[in-house]
């Protein structure tokens, strides 16, 4: 099949990130425009640590999403290298997507956001308003006048202000055929069946530590850190009936969190690990047989060479 659906119209092929504060739906607009669960979505502010890739393969293109930690003012040191990360990949993408709630008046995060956002010059950005679904008209349209004046303040020319609904499917189609021209005429950069170029096994480490953030207590989110030690598959299987062995250890920081995240009885951590596995399988289609330990690394937010070890 020809890579080229008008033979006039070159291919084109690029990145875009997602930028916004934590919550503003930057996962799940990724997630929405790929197609399938790439980026782990949490109600937690903060979930997504590594530059996790969507790929959107089209005939005219071949749009590569790189998903950023959300920008802060850092308490940690952890917090200040997620920042750094921020402002290298911005720096390095072709066009940026700045998400802005459109139940949410725009606050403090989204200037302190825009601000850094006018500093770089060169990349367009469109502007996103997202959760359109959750507001009327008056107030959508609110949203978007509220945007194109906090650019003109700033002095950031949007290419473009689109509302979208990634929950209910609106306009996501129409984000991609904004953010395409915006892309370098380029092969594709990956092969067809390619949904992101993240190791399987940072992808199988954030579906369990987005398992065992869901429900916990306000106290955790940041606590917890999740290492996938290996992924082998088990010897003496039938070729039609493989079975995927995967050892993981959940890091967290005090001996006190170890009970919020093992629950009475072990339950708690056998429901992460019940749901975390149905994710894992769905997404290396092949049944797997999950060993969860959870062991303390004290305060590895604040102690570089544990960073390191937990792969930051």
């Amino acid at each position: 099949m020809s890579a080229r659906t008008d033979s006039s119209a070159p291919h084109r092929a690029g990145f875009a990130c997602f930028v916004g504060r934590p919550n503003a739906g930057k996962s799940t607009l990724t997630n929405a425009l790929v197609g399938t669960k790439v980026a782990i979505t949490s109600n937690r502010p903060q979930t997504t640590r590594h530059t996790v890739r969507g790929i959107v393969h089209r005939p005219d293109a071949q749009l590569v999403l790189v998903d950023t930690p959300g920008l802060h003012k850092p308490r940690t040191l952890l917090g200040e290298r997620l920042n750094d990360v921020v402002r290298t990949t911005w720096a390095e993408v072709d066009v940026i997507g700045f998400c802005l709630p459109a139940d949410q008046k725009i606050g403090p995060g989204d200037r302190f956001i825009a601000g850094e956002l006018a500093g770089i010059k060169k990349t367009p950005k469109i502007a996103i308003v997202t959760k359109s679904d959750l507001v009327d008209s008056k107030t959508l349209a609110e949203q978007l006048i509220a945007i194109d004046r906090l650019g003109q303040e700033l002095g950031i020319e949007w290419a473009e202000i689109v509302p979208v609904s990634a929950v209910g499917d609106s306009q996501v189609g129409l984000l991609a055929d904004l953010l395409v021209p915006m892309l370098p005429e380029s092969p594709p950069l990956y092969p067809e069946g390619d949904l992101t170029d993240e190791p399987e096994q940072v992808m199988v480490a954030e579906l369990i530590r987005e398992a065992a953030l869901e429900g916990v207590r306000d106290e955790l989110p940041h606590s917890i850190a999740v290492v996938v030690e290996e992924m082998l598959p088990r010897e003496d299987r039938p070729a039609d009936k493989p079975l995927l062995d995967v050892h993981a250890i959940v890091y967290i920081e005090r001996p006190s969190q170890k009970g919020i995240i093992i629950g009475p009885k072990g339950k708690r951590l056998k429901d992460v690990g019940m749901k975390s596995r149905k994710h894992i399988e769905a997404l290396l289609g092949t049944p797997v047989y999950l060993d969860l330990h959870v062991k303390v690394a004290k305060d590895w937010q604040r102690d570089p060479k544990q960073l390191r070890k937990l792969g930051f």
